[in-house]
């Protein structure tokens, strides 16, 4: 799930509510906080998305699920597999071509393939 905070919900602990509110362990995959607004991409429990989602709605917080996947530029991808061995849930691999491949319903949107892609062929969805 993507998380969006505004001015007024960015200051509270809205995690650790949700957290002991539903007795859920949110994993946080990615964050950028700041003072004014945040996002905050967190990995849950298939069983327990919905509650979880149900209470940070009721403290404000928009939720969206992600659908999206990391981003390739095939022109720029050289295929040479950096992105795989540092994918921590092996969401990227090679096909039988020894192309790259992403399997989006395992990428949790961590930016570590992005970060690690010398060819910047790579990029996190907006």
């Amino acid at each position: 799930m993507r998380l969006k905070f505004d001015p007024k919900t960015v200051k509270k602990p809205i995690i650790s509510l949700a957290t002991m509110r539903t007795s859920t362990p949110l994993n946080i995959i990615r964050a950028s906080v700041g003072p004014r607004e945040g996002e905050i991409v967190i990995e849950v429990e298939e069983d327990k998305a919905e509650s979880v989602a149900s209470v940070l709605r009721e403290y404000g917080v928009k939720v969206d699920e992600l659908v999206e996947t990391i981003e390739k530029d095939d022109e720029r991808c050289v295929h040479c597999g950096a992105c795989i061995s540092i994918c921590p849930v092996e969401a990227i691999s090679f096909n039988s071509e020894m192309k790259v491949i992403v399997d989006s319903a395992k990428c949790v949107h961590c930016g570590s393939c992005v970060k690690v892609c010398p060819f910047k062929a790579l990029k996190l969805p907006s």
